[in-house]
């Protein structure tokens, strides 16, 4: 177990009523870190067109800390992505209302694909959420651990039946099953929130098209409950463009019946992956029980992941009353392609030249520990190779953060040379994308750990 070391600021927090008159004081002792927490319901009012309810409610989730010399916010929307327009409009309205540069925030998609759309308000409540944890800013410790789930794989395989690359669990394939744990507790040792970074795609439920926070929605309220909902358990996406959930075989029990229904209707998909449930027969007693499959699974993975994240909570004994809090940001940009032709996966892509990708990195250091974060779909390795070059000794990586780049999927040099729907959609060159993400990323914590 790693734990974060302490720095000592000397904070003087002043409350102010609405009318900004002061109404009352409260002295920090010197060093004293502050942490709040909060959740905000966004689940949406108005279904899409073709889904059918909602298995679970949505959330966005966020921790504000504050060491008197600096904020920040960790903010994480069950979400599938985090639009550009998203991130401006959240960044610019919490520094704006509540003083936290935008540099200091890492706004997270769990990356859901059963989202659904977003209402109307959708900004106002991720702002309310980083509000609400604001106002409930109270004395705290740090802590930090880790430990390991098995629920994600590898999901680059050669199809034994075609010989072609496609997707299923790659037991042998890369896979990093670290739990990352960020533990903030009050003074006597009651926690207040979990901020937790683990790399899985959360797509078990996506073929039931209905509203919900698969395995990350799971695993977060598996953790909640546990405390009777008295704390806030914040997921932070890993590198998971690879990396599927361990046991998802009924996705592909119900793809080849997919696949038959399709060819009934003289249609081919069979290197094709039409969206969520498109084309399945809810009647079909078959298909009702696979998708019943996928609900139990979904929070068994919750459980399993939660129950991992609680051990660790409960080790990390030795935490920090302070903490540094530096946050940085930078643009690396990759040369640009756009495909040719078509096929989902098992064929060489062609392609031509095209504009080039822009990627936002970002790092926020809390006390010792260096979140490194990315706005794209990140392959496992990189994160691997950000860790184990790393200067610091907790780092992790958190994508789909701070809006979403344009690139599709970031494969690692050496996925490159294999034929999945990843690195053919990709519309980066390769050479570029694995160097230029660790290097800058390590770049910024280089200048964090001098502050």
């Amino acid at each position: 177990m790693r734990t974060c070391a302490a720095v000592v600021v000397a904070i003087l927090a002043v409350s102010t009523a609405p009318s900004q008159h002061v109404v009352a004081q409260t002295v920090v002792p010197p060093g004293a870190l502050r942490a709040g927490a909060a959740r905000v319901d966004v689940t949406p009012a108005q279904l899409p067109r073709n889904y059918t309810g909602v298995l679970d409610r949505l959330y966005a989730r966020a921790i504000v800390l504050d060491n008197g010399a600096a904020r920040a916010a960790l903010i994480t929307v069950d979400a599938g992505s985090i639009p550009e327009s998203t991130w401006q409009a959240v960044t610019r309205q919490v520094e704006k209302e509540l003083g936290i540069r935008a540099t200091n925030v890492l706004l997270t998609a769990t990356h859901t694909h059963s989202a659904g759309g977003q209402s109307a308000d959708y900004v106002a409540k991720i702002v309310e959420s980083v509000r609400a944890a604001q106002k409930a800013l109270e004395p705290a410790r740090v802590g930090y651990g880790t430990g390991a789930s098995f629920i994600n794989v590898n999901r680059q395989i050669i199809d034994p039946k075609t010989g072609r690359w496609w997707e299923g669990a790659n037991y042998d394939g890369p896979s990093d099953k670290t739990v990352a744990v960020l533990t903030f507790v009050r003074p006597n040792g009651e926690p207040i929130a979990v901020y937790f970074n683990y790399a899985v795609h959360g797509v078990i439920t996506g073929q039931l098209d209905m509203i919900s926070g698969d395995i990350p929605g799971s695993t977060a309220r598996y953790v909640e409950d546990s405390f009777g909902d008295k704390v806030v358990a914040v997921w932070s996406l890993g590198a998971a463009g690879d990396q599927n959930p361990i046991y998802f075989q009924q996705t592909y029990d119900l793809r080849e019946i997919r696949i038959k229904d399709y060819a009934k209707r003289g249609i081919d998909i069979s290197n094709a992956m039409p969206p969520g449930g498109e084309g399945l027969n809810r009647a079909d007693p078959v298909v009702a029980r696979l998708m019943n499959q996928q609900k139990q699974i979904n929070i068994s993975m919750g459980q399993m992941l939660g129950e991992e994240v609680l051990r660790v909570m409960r080790n990390s004994e030795r935490t920090a009353p302070a903490a540094t809090i530096v946050g940085s940001q930078k643009t690396i940009s990759c040369p640009g392609r756009e495909r040719t032709n078509e096929g989902r996966a098992g064929f060489e892509g062609t392609y031509k030249d095209a504009a080039p990708v822009d990627l936002r990195l970002g790092l926020l250091r809390v006390g010792e520990v260096m979140i490194g974060a990315v706005n794209a779909e990140v392959f496992n390795p990189i994160a691997t190779r950000l860790k184990r070059e790393s200067p610091a000794t907790a780092t992790m990586m958190a994508t789909l953060t701070n809006g979403s780049a344009r690139s599709g999927y970031i494969p690692d040099d050496e996925s490159y040379g294999k034929y999945t729907f990843e690195v053919l959609s990709s519309r980066v060159k390769p050479g570029c994308a694995e160097s230029s993400i660790v290097h800058g990323l390590l770049d910024l914590i280089e200048q964090a750990k001098a502050r």
